[in-house]
């Protein structure tokens, strides 16, 4: 859990940092992209459970 709230305050910490200096934001802007990003961690965990 420790893990999980460091990344999401790390994040926090980016994302208002880009947006202080005015810089495109360094992730998908939309919920397709968030969604990708989650299916592609799935996927990966779905072949270390079947195929190791």
């Amino acid at each position: 859990m420790k893990e999980v709230i460091l990344s999401l305050f790390s994040g926090l910490f980016v994302g208002f940092l880009f947006a202080l200096l005015r810089l495109p934001i360094p992730a998908p802007p939309a919920l397709a992209g968030v969604a990708g990003i989650v299916g592609i961690y799935l996927g990966f965990k779905f072949f270390q459970m079947f195929f190791n």
